[in-house]
């Protein structure tokens, strides 16, 4: 059961990565028309609203893009440069490749791990201090990508707090498995944003003023007159 159960997960993974990009083509090019399509649908009265809201998305799930693309590239240089200045056999190759796949959680640096102390075993088995020096990079690096480039490179930019986007992949990784951790940030960012919305709206409302607030502000503008004292 472990065996089929492994097979599957790793049957899920490739066929994600195959079926992504041609569903990603599509989408492009019928991108316009999708959108003016929906557009059409919009009530007209809260048009301007949904069109805002939309556009605040965008803004967040773009800058999730920029961030986690520059988080790739740094990674990249890091594991590759690191890598070869120890002397591992394709530590180049192997660098590159990890910091490349970092845009899904945990497995550019996992993949990177197992690639990278495996060549180490062979090379330079049994120096053994040289295996966990190599091990230790993607401890480091790992470090790093969690700690410090993920909280400026895509929190700020996506305006979610280190702690949500901890708790993002963690409920979305539990919820639906790979394909929750790699919709985590740019869910939570869209889901954030009308959370953003909902909260300002209460602010400005009865609710939260009281009525007795409202009625002070109809007498001050004129509409209501003073009550009798």
């Amino acid at each position: 059961m472990q065996i089929w159960a492994s097979g599957k997960a790793l049957v899920d993974i490739l066929s994600l990565l195959v079926i992504t990009p041609v569903v990603a083509f599509y989408i492009l090019l019928d991108w316009d028309k999708m959108v003016a399509k929906v557009d059409s649908w919009v009530p007209r009265d809260w048009s301007h609203t949904v069109r805002r809201l939309a556009s605040e998305m965008d803004d967040a799930i773009a800058g999730f893009v920029r961030g986690q693309g520059s988080i790739c590239l740094i990674l990249a240089i890091f594991y590759g440069g690191s890598l070869t200045l120890v002397g591992l056999n394709f530590g180049l190759l192997i660098g590159i490749v990890s910091g490349v796949v970092s845009f899904i959680p945990y497995l550019g640096s996992l993949l990177g791990f197992f690639l990278s102390v495996g060549v180490a075993l062979v090379q330079f088995w049994p120096d053994y201090p040289w295996v966990l020096l190599i091990g230790g990079i993607f401890f480091i690096g790992q470090f790093i990508d969690g700690y410090i480039l993920q909280p400026k490179l895509i929190g700020e930019k996506v305006g979610l707090h280190p702690v949500w986007l901890m708790f993002a992949l963690l409920a979305f990784g539990a919820l639906f498995g790979f394909v929750g951790l790699m919709v985590a940030v740019p869910a939570s960012a869209s889901i954030a944003v009308l959370v953003r919305y909902a909260i300002s709206r209460y602010l400005e409302s009865d609710l939260y003023h009281g009525y007795g607030a409202r009625i002070g502000a109809s007498e001050r503008a004129g509409v209501l007159p003073p009550p009798e004292r």
